[in-house]
């Protein structure tokens, strides 16, 4: 089987990178309209509830498949189901990123989706140094 392609949840993607910041500041940050805008797309807003719905200012539109404070975020976003999830270090002053795609249609979206999440992890560790 191709790499990124899976049986259950077709190709996918994922991008993750350990941050020199703790948990609370990214899950801060990465649920705040600001973060949001940058994973998600400008105008969501988030209800934290299963199955609450969202739209981007793009026309996106999703719902939320779960939202575990501190931890998590799942959700629909078009056909793909995307999720943000964060590993606090064991030190505590460092916390890995993660964001997962899956359900996207073919290997060239994956590698599409591969350049675009790398960038969101840039804008979002530049804006998290900012802080």
């Amino acid at each position: 089987m191709p790499t990124g392609l899976t049986k259950d949840a077709g190709w996918q993607i994922g991008v993750s990178r350990t941050l020199p910041h703790p948990a609370p500041v990214v899950w801060d940050f990465i649920s705040s309209p600001e973060g949001l805008a940058l994973w998600l797309g400008p105008g969501a807003v988030l209800t934290p509830e299963r199955g609450a719905p969202y739209r981007t200012a793009a026309g996106v539109a999703g719902e939320v498949r779960g939202y575990r404070p501190a931890d998590r975020i799942r959700v629909t976003h078009g056909t793909t189901t995307v999720q943000v999830a964060l590993t606090p270090a064991a030190d505590g002053a460092r916390t890995t990123l993660r964001f997962h795609q899956e359900h996207l249609a073919s290997a060239e979206e994956r590698e599409k989706q591969r350049t675009y999440w790398k960038r969101v992890m840039d804008q979002v560790a530049a804006a998290l140094d900012r802080r």
